[in-house]
């Protein structure tokens, strides 16, 4: 086994692609990560989790190579006692408890005395050692919970995480939240996939975005987000008096255009923060009443729109 101190990227993939039959799921695909939290961002069918399955040794690459620690995951039986991987798919024997499930599966890891790292786990994600109800009672957000201790109780240094906050409500996020940025404070090297952008923007400050199989950008989920900042921004005004107040915004020096439909603007704008603060005095003069003032291109999907269009 390589030397999980050394300078190696912990989790290295170099031209991956992936092949199913005529389609490509995933397209010459080069990135490294080290130690910390690190987003794979993008839509559903971006190609996520098909690069968790290759990096982890679950599928094979068709092309390229991927190395965990400096070995090829498909290879030594040893890299997966550093690896812990929350699947996106159902995978909890139902018949079991969650204590069954998470002690068998430190067991699997050899962990000694599994009952009791099982036990540890379980309070990591809130839910209670001493539950005999089998996991098929659970709700969803309980057996995505169960799935994220199972994948810790070895201590893993490397943790994949597919769609991790799936299910959960806000404050089960919250607290998954911070358990995986301290894991990554730790030194452990953390990869959660999702496709929301709020989420992203909590996990993590490294991004690497995926769309239709490529990887699309990577680096600082703040200078990613930028990116969007290149265009011009839109926003949906609504208002009593839309052609008053469309003509007032147009002479606007930071407007670059305005379209107008019923009661609704949308306004094309360079600098959303002043925009702000002339709209209201727009609205203040021409005596309209603002109902709404929306930004609809300030998510993921707008980014992604951008990004795809730019390549």
């Amino acid at each position: 086994m390589t030397d999980t101190n050394a300078a190696t990227p912990v989790i290295q993939l170099d031209g991956v692609s992936k092949f199913f039959g005529g389609v490509v799921a995933v397209s010459d695909v080069t990135f490294s990560i080290g130690e910390g939290v690190t987003a794979l961002l993008g839509p559903n069918g971006a190609g996520k989790s098909t690069v968790m399955r290759i990096l982890c040794g679950l599928a094979a690459p068709s092309r390229g190579t991927v190395r965990l620690l400096g070995e090829d995951p498909r290879g030594p039986v040893e890299v997966f006692r550093h690896l812990g991987l929350v699947p996106q798919q159902e995978v909890v024997p139902e018949v079991l408890s969650a204590q069954e499930f998470v002690s068998f599966s430190a067991g699997l890891s050899k962990v000694k005395n599994a009952d009791a790292a099982a036990r540890r786990a379980l309070g990591l994600v809130e839910l209670d050692p001493d539950d005999s109800r089998p996991v098929r009672t659970y709700s969803q957000g309980m057996r995505q919970r169960v799935k994220v201790a199972a994948a810790v109780v070895h201590d893993p240094q490397i943790l994949v995480l597919d769609e991790p906050l799936e299910g959960l409500d806000p404050r089960q996020r919250r607290s998954m939240i911070e358990l995986f940025t301290d894991l990554g404070q730790e030194g452990r090297t953390v990869v959660v996939s999702s496709h929301v952008l709020d989420e992203v923007e909590r996990l993590a400050s490294r991004v690497l975005v995926m769309g239709k199989g490529r990887l699309l950008a990577e680096g600082d989920f703040h200078a990613i987000r930028e990116l969007i900042d290149d265009r011009p921004h839109k926003l949906r005004v609504v208002t009593d008096k839309p052609r008053e107040l469309a003509s007032g915004l147009m002479a606007d020096a930071g407007v670059v255009g305005v379209t107008l439909t019923r009661n609704t603007i949308v306004v094309d704008t360079n600098d959303v923060a002043a925009f702000r603060l002339s709209v209201a005095a727009v609205a203040k003069q021409t005596k309209a009443r603002l109902i709404e003032v929306v930004p609809l291109d300030d998510d993921l999907e707008s980014v992604f729109r951008y990004l795809v269009g730019s390549k």
